[in-house]
């Protein structure tokens, strides 16, 4: 296998520039390709031909070796990898171990989804996520996140993971009080997941080749220190290759859409002692080679 490296998109003398990291350096991506498309300030440019710069960050990784300005990762303000995907896609009710905790009186028997607006949930991991006014019951989830690579449409399960371009860390972020007191006509999927910052990302974007297989992933999320999730990606209802299967029947999917693929037990929500967030709290996630995903709440 070649040599594992993340890929990621900092905030640098006050501009975004796109890195490659490797055992806690971060080498500008532009620095080390002979060509680039156009000023990478994003991951977008390469994402949108992904197949292509992919093959080129690979083989100009030597000279990030030699570069002799890296950044420390640990001296980084890290901003999302994906800062304006095309969607935001998120599956509901897909970890069995979930499904028992909450109860849902059933297992869904086709992938649950739901459009999470982006342009105003996005966070990068270190910033903060303010406790909206009038949340009670704000939640964590913590989740896989895939990053398409590749313009697809009616995917096949057998082929969908090779339109993946890589995975990500995702804080599925929910106000819980929308379930409590949803009305008749059923729940407001905009007050429940779209208040400012419910969406936290990264640090790192893996690429798909240094995840062999999605559905064998530890998943940890903690509060405080505390750990409230401790799973397995495994538990997934319908996996990664269902879920782009199901979405790609509907829609056409686009290099950088992001899918929230569901998540564990252990969240507030459906807890004994009903531990919401609160300001003061800081949220670690970490997904296998994902990196730490770091949330205060203000």
């Amino acid at each position: 296998m070649s040599r594992f490296y993340r890929l990621a998109v900092i905030s640098h003398a006050g501009q975004p520039l796109a890195v490659v990291e490797q055992e806690g350096r971060l080498v500008p991506v532009a620095a080390i390709l002979g060509e680039a498309p156009g000023p990478l300030t994003g991951l977008g440019p390469l994402l949108a031909d992904w197949p292509r710069w992919s093959a080129a960050i690979e083989a100009a990784l030597p000279a990030a070796d030699a570069f002799a300005d890296a950044i420390q990762a640990t001296d980084a303000k890290f901003l999302p990898p994906v800062a304006v995907p095309g969607k935001l896609v998120c599956i509901g009710a897909n970890y069995h171990d979930h499904i028992n905790e909450m109860p849902i009186p059933m297992v869904p028997k086709y992938p649950f989804s739901f459009i999470k607006p982006h342009n105003n949930t996005l966070r990068g991991s270190g910033a903060p996520v303010k406790a909206p006014q009038g949340v009670a019951m704000m939640d964590y989830e913590a989740e896989l996140g895939v990053v398409i690579g590749v313009e697809c449409a009616n995917v096949p399960a057998a082929e969908a993971l090779s339109v993946v371009a890589g995975y990500l860390n995702f804080n599925d972020v929910s106000a819980r009080d929308w379930i409590e007191k949803r009305p008749p006509i059923g729940v407001d999927w905009v007050m429940h997941k779209g208040f400012d910052g419910f969406a936290p990302v990264g640090p790192y974007l893996v690429p798909a080749r240094f995840v062999p297989d999605p559905q064998d992933l530890p998943i940890r999320l903690s509060v405080n220190g505390q750990t409230r999730q401790d799973s397995s990606t495994a538990q997934m209802v319908f996996g990664v290759a269902q879920c782009i299967e199901h979405l790609s029947r509907i829609m056409t999917l686009y290099p950088g859409d992001i899918i929230g693929t569901g998540t564990p037990a252990g969240v507030a929500h459906g807890r004994k002692d009903k531990a919401y967030l609160a300001p003061g709290d800081i949220i670690r996630m970490e997904i296998g080679p994902l990196g730490e995903l770091v949330t205060p709440v203000i």
